[in-house]
């Protein structure tokens, strides 16, 4: 992100801040004049690069404010949970086919239905103990159209979401995002893993796991949600 040196000057605090999560290149007279980036310990050894990239994103939070401000002023994807911002690396290709065949048949079940299957990117404002967090799901439903402002901006909750697993994600995926989706309405949560070629089902009703399934082999996975809507593993993971 590209900041006047004005800018910076008035509010070093809150771009030192945002420096931990992407480079802050300062312009003087409209040249770019310096960067603030984030100190990191000299990598030793792979362990060491491995526990540091995973403490990367996790070491700092922000408010709903300077996470606004950092997604308006950059072109990375980010998530923002629990006061915590998460980069969105690019998807793989198995992730991406099975995004694909998921919606392919979703999209022809709700033909005729006022609800809408969407995929990412696409961000979803979701409130857990009076905050705002920001995510977007890899494919979600949404019931409430009247909820799409006049910017084209959803700002309702989705009734069903699905979170495709990545070696990346897993830990954000299977506790953070089931935590604030128990937590915020949602109604129904798919979780997919490429990995295990499985489907894990959360039901949540009041703030509470109301169900859980795990589908796996031939089987098929069936809404809680929507008590029609049925996708097989062999459809998910045919690619």
């Amino acid at each position: 992100m590209e900041i006047p040196s004005t800018e910076v000057q008035n509010n070093f605090g809150r771009y030192l801040k945002l420096a931990q999560f992407e480079d802050i290149i300062v312009t003087k007279n409209g040249k770019r004049a310096v960067v603030i980036k984030r100190y990191r310990e000299p990598i030793k050894t792979l362990k060491v690069a491995k526990e540091a990239e995973e403490y990367d994103w996790k070491n700092e939070k922000v408010s709903y404010e300077e996470f606004l401000k950092l997604s308006e002023e950059s072109d990375n994807r980010y998530e923002y949970i629990d006061g915590e911002v998460y980069l969105l690396a690019s998807p793989s290709y198995d992730h991406q086919n099975i995004i694909l065949e998921m919606v392919t048949v979703m999209h022809q079940w709700f033909k005729g239905n006022p609800c809408r299957p969407l995929t990412a990117p696409l961000d979803v404002t979701l409130t857990k103990d009076d905050n705002k967090n920001v995510v977007q799901p890899d494919i979600m439903v949404i019931c409430d159209t009247e909820n799409v402002n006049e910017r084209g901006r959803y700002t309702g909750v989705p009734t069903l979401v699905v979170e495709v697993l990545s070696e990346s994600t897993q830990h954000k995926d299977l506790l953070k995002k089931l935590d604030l989706y128990l937590h915020s309405g949602i109604a129904e949560y798919w979780i997919v893993s490429p990995f295990k070629k499985e489907v894990y089902l959360y039901s949540f009703e009041e703030q509470d796991i109301k169900d859980y399934r795990v589908y796996k082999g031939n089987e098929t996975v069936q809404s809680t949600a929507f008590p029609d809507l049925e996708i097989t593993l062999e459809q998910i993971f045919e690619f």
